[in-house]
């Protein structure tokens, strides 16, 4: 189990680390992060670890400013001082509460509900992987609204998708714009996956519509499209793996 602490206080990261040890002692503390800004850069730079311990007030500011950076996919068990902020540690990936100074049964508790909840999400996505038919149907085609009429706008003439100003976008191959009422979420359900792919919190581009592919900084991936694009689509560094199996399969 990888995990990562992000805490600006020596002696209590110190003493998270020694505790975790002795809790879990299978636990692998990939690193100790104390800001905000070195949270982001690690966190676009390396693989997503399983678990998070994370304090709410940073040296440079609020960590829930993280989550509006940085697509966190993993659990996060926020360690504080202070209890007023345990509802809103709930909307985000928050899975436990520590006030501190934390204690081994506290830790404990929380670790345990961790390994539950991974240990059921496990499960459950075997069990629903089983239950699915054998061939899944995906959109080949959205109807649009244009003026007074409904346009039909097939799958295999889009591009890519992005999200503007909480806006989300098709562009087409021949260079057109139509407004979508759903998330990238929900696009992404409704896409063949082996001919679309999530880049990033924006992007979702064709694979039809790849025209090259350059190495960026960071060990991350510039992906250049057949179509203009409003800004560079980047692959972080966590999903070049991801990309790159999807791209050649």
């Amino acid at each position: 189990m990888k995990t990562l602490i992000v805490e600006d206080e020596v002696m209590a990261a110190q003493a998270l680390r020694k505790l975790l040890g002795e809790v879990s002692p299978e636990a692998e503390v990939m690193g100790v992060i104390e800001t905000i800004e070195e949270s982001i850069e690690w966190l676009e730079n390396n693989d997503m670890p399983d678990l998070i311990f994370m304090d709410i007030h940073l040296a440079d500011g609020s960590s829930f400013s993280i989550f509006e950076k940085v697509d966190v996919t993993c659990p996060v068990i926020f360690t504080t001082a202070y209890d007023e902020y345990a509802l809103k540690a709930f909307e985000v990936n928050s899975i436990a509460y520590l006030l501190k100074p934390i204690n081994k049964k506290d830790l404990r508790q929380a670790m345990e509900k961790y390994k539950t909840l991974v240990v059921g999400n496990a499960q459950m996505k075997k069990f629903m992987t089983q239950m699915e038919p054998s061939q899944k149907h995906y959109r080949s085609c959205f109807l649009m609204p244009e003026r007074d009429k409904l346009v039909p706008l097939l799958v295999s003439n889009i591009a890519y998708v992005y999200i503007e100003s909480k806006t989300v976008k098709m562009i087409t191959y021949d260079h057109k714009c139509y407004y979508m009422n759903l998330t990238l979420d929900d696009l992404m359900d409704l896409l063949n996956p082996e001919m679309f792919f999530r880049a990033n919190r924006q992007f979702i581009i064709a694979r039809s519509a790849i025209k090259d592919i350059s190495v960026w900084f960071g060990s991350k991936l510039s992906i250049n499209l057949s179509v203009e694009v409003p800004e560079k689509i980047i692959i972080s560094k966590a999903k070049v793996s991801e990309f790159k199996s999807w791209f050649l399969n």
